[in-house]
């Protein structure tokens, strides 16, 4: 890789990677911000635990349906208005939570939040595969993934501080929780506009030397993937291998994450506020440090599917011993989880790349996150059903943790071409 692809890239992290971290440290507390409500929220509008879980799963429903068409009109009419626009709409609905007061309005905003949703994290994946070489994709999106514990990590204890705002101007603290962090979403949509460009070639902030030589190394790149089609993408027996995959990981992240506030405060003999969110930042921050270093290890030896199969089966050890041990070490527990199930993913989302290219890319990109979609609206309704089923808290964690586990397993048994390290590619 010749010098100037690597002074493109290293512009295009300083860039973009800032960027794509703020978005999703907003989206991802948006979605997320429900789990710290919950209790409060719930003794206020009277909703049921049953009720809960199909709001807080229905969000993934129309997410999911929509995913591809998003990413396909995201490939159309440019990253710049389609990112601009959704993280506008995300944040107003998001605030709108703040006026949803009965189960009716709850239902209705949280389908709305989905649909607004639906293009920005396929987007920004699809965004990588745009400004980034293959070899420095695993690296690139561990950076972006550290988004989410970044927005549980900062996110926990500011949505425990908001929840503190009770009985200001005669509203709940849930309510200030959902009006200021959704307009935080709302700025951060109309900065978008006037930051982000489409593609390389439209860089501002590249010479026209290093936007040469990157586009020469993209096409290179995808000229040497088997599946350019969208009809072959879905065609392909390993796509449906990862929807299948990235639908487990999501079912473990989403069981735990909605559910996390609560259980750690009951570890604590307490109630969800800003002790309680501090105590559950821990997992987050050692998911930070977990973020970083796989999956740049991952990238300079060159190995997705093993190291992808043992992270996500430390998710599902630290998921289901944290059910089962003390309070001390169930933190613990959490931390190997939260590890494993949040560093898994940027590896992951090399082996997508590494199959398809063009309109099939963008179109299988979304088609796997619309079976991770479906793995978030499943995950709620799996772990309280099965703590309801065996009546245990612990049975709904040993439920996520098995299935986990499986998602491992099929991973081990994918084939996936082992890339060059990042040392041997330098050279090439």
């Amino acid at each position: 890789m010749d010098n100037l692809v690597l002074s493109a890239v290293k512009k295009n992290r300083a860039r973009l990677i800032p960027f794509m971290l703020m978005l999703y440290v907003l989206a991802f507390l948006d979605r997320a911000n429900i789990g710290f409500a919950k209790e409060a929220y719930q003794l206020d509008t009277g909703l049921s635990n049953e009720a809960f879980a199909l709001g807080a799963g229905i969000f993934f429903v129309v997410y999911a349906l929509l995913g591809v068409p998003a990413n396909l009109l995201m490939r159309r009419f440019g990253a710049r208005s389609w990112i601009g626009g959704t993280t506008l709409l995300w944040g107003f609905l998001s605030a709108a939570m703040a006026f949803a007061d009965t189960e009716a309005k709850f239902l209705l905003v949280r389908t709305l939040l989905g649909a607004a949703e639906a293009g920005f994290f396929p987007g920004m994946i699809y965004l990588t595969s745009l400004w980034f070489p293959q070899q420095q994709r695993a690296s690139v999106m561990g950076l972006f993934y550290m988004g989410a514990p970044l927005a549980l990590t900062l996110g926990s204890p500011l949505s425990g501080a908001l929840l503190e705002m009770h009985g200001v101007l005669g509203h709940p603290g849930w309510f200030w929780m959902f009006i200021i962090e959704g307009l935080l979403a709302v700025a951060a949509g109309i900065f978008t506009f006037s930051y982000i460009d489409d593609t390389p070639a439209k860089a501002r902030f590249l010479s026209a030397d290093e936007k040469q030589a990157l586009r020469r190394q993209l096409e290179n790149e995808e000229q040497q993937k088997p599946t350019s089609h969208l009809r072959d993408a879905l065609r392909n027996g390993r796509v449906w291998q990862l929807a299948i995959i990235y639908m487990t990981i999501q079912i473990a992240v989403y069981g735990l994450i909605f559910f996390l506030p609560s259980q750690v405060a009951a570890l604590l003999g307490t109630k969800v506020g800003f002790l309680a969110s501090l105590v559950a930042a821990i997992p987050w921050v050692a998911a930070l440090f977990g973020t970083w270093l796989i999956p740049r290890y991952s990238d300079r030896s060159g190995e997705r599917r093993r190291i992808a199969a043992f992270t996500l089966l430390a998710a599902a050890a630290g998921i289901g011993l944290s059910g089962l041990v003390s309070p001390l070490l169930a933190i613990v527990a959490l931390s190997v989880a939260a590890v494993g199930f949040i560093a898994v993913q940027p590896v992951f989302w090399t082996m997508p790349t590494q199959l398809l290219s063009g309109t099939a890319l963008a179109a299988g990109i979304g088609f796997v996150n619309l079976f991770g979609a479906i793995g978030g609206f499943l995950a709620p309704l799996i772990r309280v059903n099965a703590e309801m089923q065996f009546n245990s808290s612990s049975a709904g964690l040993l439920a996520l943790a098995l299935i986990a586990a499986v998602g491992s397993i099929i991973i081990l048994s994918l084939k996936v071409e082992r890339q060059l390290p990042q040392s041997q590619q330098a050279s090439h």
